[in-house]
């Protein structure tokens, strides 16, 4: 039977697909496709394990003692006979062959699949017999982190979708690391679906810089669907159709062609400049994660790059941190892609909903921590590492003889982190100069992200060349909002009056004291606060570049005049309550929660 399930649009489009589910476990387990030359290989490492474990189990079955109780005998075969069950071991063997999976997410998959059947099962001591399967599972997991080839190998990218089949697919899970997402980009998934998140969690934001429909915040929807369900994904809506019925798959598939006209004749604006009706010219600028990411920005018609998230190169590496040769590589790479164009390199900011494997000095146990995004994170955690932040310092320096760069620090807020910050930087120019490595002193910015420092903006301009203003967590910590916490997303509210102020206040003071100043959060790429930000007196945008073509579009048909009376009609002083265009209220007046599923 056909149902709904309800969560926070987060990207627009619709996506059409079979479900692809990454299933939780007590265990991490890397999840990447592997290339058509891997299979034999893959297969191997998954035989090589379940050989392993049998043999564990059979020792463990042999050195049992003479009075042990008969039942662990006889659990231990189960464990073999399950090892041994071809609905196990031979079906992980064709989500390998036929989906390219790595062997830790085929047994993922196939558990999830098994794990259901045993839960349909009416009698009691078949339907327990799934803890086995759990145990027999996460032991062949263990066994595979074991093996020789256990190393994480790059996502298969290229050439993706010949493995794919004829259908599209879609991802579906509890929530998706930044890890993940990063091996995920770029690959065979055309949606996402979380049972958690919200508006800028990390996966929303991955999947808006993809370009793909997603929908977060939607509870209980890795449980609730099924390995290869059909979906709908209306990512303008956050609603997601199971087994949709043909009359619903047609008028969705329509919209999709729609969709599909409309961002084609958005693309023919990728030349045009960026001016207002009234003759002002306004930067927009693209965010990037990689340096692979500044060909897509130069194709969507960025004049530059107003943020490089630095943490993704530190991501997904099993704690083994870039050494400096590495990251100037890649700063390098980026710069020379933008031929020319002015990239800004923020300084990593690891920590809240972005953490490491493993921490050099200070291991960040973000699952035990009370508020991790209150914790070390950003520039508290490079000032925490100065060896670490010397070493980024250096290499972001070295990739400014290749072209023009500007230098961002995350998350200050305090006057004796901009001296530190600032000692840091000119010890590594001199370390530079003392090993005769060429570089150009670049500009250095500093992201307002903190209302403290929203406050503290002219001291801080003192020191600093120009400010990027990151609204996804200044809206975070102005609202004491945790973002990633799906049980309070509807009170996520960048139409704040006290948001709009900081960040309206931010503007005029950085241009009132003669320094640039740019958005860089999501509400950069959002169209409903174009008019607003201009009327700000914002002329610097930067986001994802699948979203500066409608971006381009709202400012060439911006009055910047016009838009200076619309921010004050905006604002009402006198309740407090802000009327954002289009804005509704949530469904339920009590919550402002959706409701979580809904029969058809």
């Amino acid at each position: 039977m056909s149902f709904q399930v309800f969560g926070l649009p987060v990207s627009r489009g619709v996506a059409i697909g079979r479900a692809v589910l990454v299933a939780s476990s007590r265990i991490d387990v890397a999840h990447y496709f592997i290339d058509a030359g891997r299979v034999d290989a893959e297969v191997s490492r998954l035989r090589a394990a379940r050989d392993a474990v049998a043999g564990e189990l059979s020792l463990l079955k042999r050195d049992l003692p003479v009075e042990a109780p008969a039942e662990l005998s006889a659990l231990l075969d189960v464990h073999l006979m399950l090892l041994h069950d071809d609905s196990l071991t031979g079906a992980t063997k064709q989500w390998i062959v036929d989906r390219h999976y790595n062997a830790e997410w085929a047994l993922s998959a196939q558990l999830e699949v098994l794990a259901r059947q045993f839960d349909e099962m009416e009698d009691d001591y078949l339907r327990e017999r799934k803890a086995d399967l759990e145990q027999v599972v996460e032991r062949l997991l263990r066994a595979l982190a074991r093996g020789p080839e256990a190393v994480l190998v790059p996502v298969a990218t290229a050439g993706a979708r010949d493995f794919a089949g004829e259908d599209p697919l879609v991802l579906v899970a509890n929530d998706i690391a930044p890890a993940d997402m990063l091996q995920f980009k770029g690959s065979v998934f055309t949606g996402f679906v979380t049972d958690v998140g919200g508006r800028t969690s990390h996966t929303a934001i991955v999947a808006r810089s993809m370009d793909i429909p997603a929908v977060v915040g939607a509870r209980e929807a890795s449980r609730i669907i099924r390995q290869d369900d059909w979906l709908i994904i209306d990512g303008d809506n956050g609603i997601v159709i199971v087994d949709p019925s043909p009359i619903v798959l047609e008028e969705y598939r329509f919209r999709q062609r729609q969709s599909g006209l409309e961002r084609e004749r958005l693309s023919r604006l990728r030349h045009t400049p960026a001016v207002t009706l009234d003759g002002e010219r306004v930067e927009l600028l693209a965010n990037i994660e990689l340096p692979a990411d500044a060909k897509a920005a130069l194709e969507a018609g960025a004049v530059g790059v107003g943020l490089f998230r630095s943490e993704f190169l530190f991501m997904n590496r099993e704690g083994n941190l870039p050494d400096e040769e590495e990251q100037f590589e890649a700063y390098r790479a980026a710069v020379e892609a933008m031929q020319g164009l002015p990239v800004t390199i923020r300084t990593v900011d690891i920590g809240a909903d972005k953490p490491l494997e493993r921490m050099s000095v200070h291991e960040l146990r973000h699952e035990h921590a009370l508020n991790p995004a209150l914790g070390l994170r950003a520039i508290r955690w490079s000032l925490s590492e100065p060896a670490m932040f010397r070493q980024q310092l250096r290499a972001i320096l070295r990739a400014s003889a290749y072209g023009k760069v500007r230098l961002l620090i995350p998350m200050i807020a305090h006057v004796s982190e901009v001296r530190l910050t600032l000692d840091a930087l000119a010890r590594a120019k001199q370390q530079l100069d003392e090993a005769g490595r060429p570089y150009v002193d670049v500009e250095v910015g500093a992201m307002i992200e903190v209302p403290a420092a929203a406050l503290m903006l002219p001291v801080f301009l003192r020191y600093f060349d120009f400010v990027s203003i990151g609204t996804n967590d200044l809206i975070q910590y102005t609202l004491a909002i945790d973002r990633a916490d799906e049980s309070v997303a509807h009170l996520y509210d960048p139409w704040h009056p006290a948001v709009l102020s900081l960040i309206g206040g931010t503007i005029a003071q950085a241009r009132q004291l003669g320094k640039s100043v740019s958005v860089c959060g999501e509400m950069a790429g959002d169209p409903a606060f174009t008019e607003i930000l201009l009327g700000m007196g914002l002329r610097s945008f930067s986001m994802h570049p699948a979203q500066i073509a409608s971006i381009k579009q709202r400012v060439l048909r911006a009055d910047t005049r016009k838009c200076g009376q619309q921010l004050e009609a905006v604002l009402r002083p006198d309740d407090g309550f802000v009327v954002a265009p289009g804005r509704q209220m949530p469904p339920d007046s009590q919550t402002g929660l959706p409701a979580a599923t809904s029969m058809l």
